[in-house]
């Protein structure tokens, strides 16, 4: 009689709950840095201050011609402006707001902890940082265009006075408009890479309008030859360079418009550039 040995079968239990290897694409980055950049009260403080100095001051100069045309010299000076000049002569206070903005965009994260989370949701970090100027550029240009929108409506009853209205026809006025929007966006991009560099929003802010714009005012008093080149290649005026387009507010020896595009582009690009090297060395 032979015996018949059964040999038990050895099943394998899979665990419960089985680790799942997700893998973030740049739209959910993008997505991710949207949702914080849009639910921060001091955006939507920032860009309407932007949109408010852009229009009063813009405003103001459009007001004080009747008071400059009291005088020979501001009669003369008036006539060789062009009205897209002074319906966006607020940009520069824009300026000091969106690079505001452009290093809190950053800092913020690093003064709360939350850069630790963010990296360790996206590793590479290179990611991180286009998706935050992707969202700096955006926001810069649509606050510019509302910020410049409003700014042609409510200095049109001045400028129509002495028929200094720009012409939407114009490609002086196109030049304008499209080198401040630029311009806006270059001094944005240079404050987030300044904020990646420093991790302060005090140190970034301080850096970002030190080189925006209290070195153009200050070491224009300086009558030395070597020092006034230096200026000429600081982001304003050579950002000047390409948004004038009048003798009234031309300087001369100034740059061309495509060297000044030129030096303003370097002044973004260079630093975004050594942000990205230090943000994918550094530690968080």
């Amino acid at each position: 009689m032979s015996t018949v040995t059964a040999t038990p079968s050895v099943t394998r239990e899979r665990p419960a709950h089985s680790p799942v290897r997700a893998r973030l694409s740049f739209p959910g980055v993008m997505r991710g840095e949207w949702i914080k950049l849009l639910s921060l009260r001091s955006t939507w403080w920032t860009l309407g201050i932007t949109v408010v100095l852009m229009t009063l001051v813009s405003l103001g100069q459009a007001a004080s011609i009747q008071f400059m045309m009291e005088e020979p010299e501001g009669a003369a000076f008036v006539g060789g402006m062009h009205g897209a000049e002074v319906a966006t002569a607020g940009y520069q206070f824009g300026m000091v707001t969106i690079a505001v903005l452009g290093a809190l965009l950053i800092t913020g994260e690093y003064s709360t902890g939350m850069i630790r989370s963010t990296l360790a949701a996206v590793p590479t970090r290179l990611p991180v940082l286009a998706a935050k100027a992707i969202a700096l550029v955006v926001l810069t240009l649509v606050v510019t265009a509302v910020g410049l929108a409003l700014s042609y409506l409510v200095t049109m009853p001045f400028l129509s006075d002495f028929d200094l209205v720009p012409a939407l026809d114009d490609t002086q006025t196109w030049q304008v408009v499209g080198g401040i929007a630029y311009f806006l966006i270059a001094a944005g991009l240079f404050a987030l890479a300044m904020g990646t560099l420093l991790r302060s929003t005090a140190g970034a802010v301080t850096v970002s309008l030190t080189v925006l714009l209290l070195l153009p005012g200050i070491l224009q008093f300086i009558t030395l030859d070597w020092v006034q080149d230096i200026v000429t290649y600081l982001p304003l005026p050579a950002a000047m360079a390409f948004t004038t387009v009048s003798e009234a507010f031309s300087g001369e020896g100034g740059l061309s418009p495509w060297t000044g595009f030129a030096v303003v582009t370097a002044w973004a690009v260079v630093p975004m550039i050594a942000a990205a090297v230090t943000l994918r060395r550094r530690d968080a």
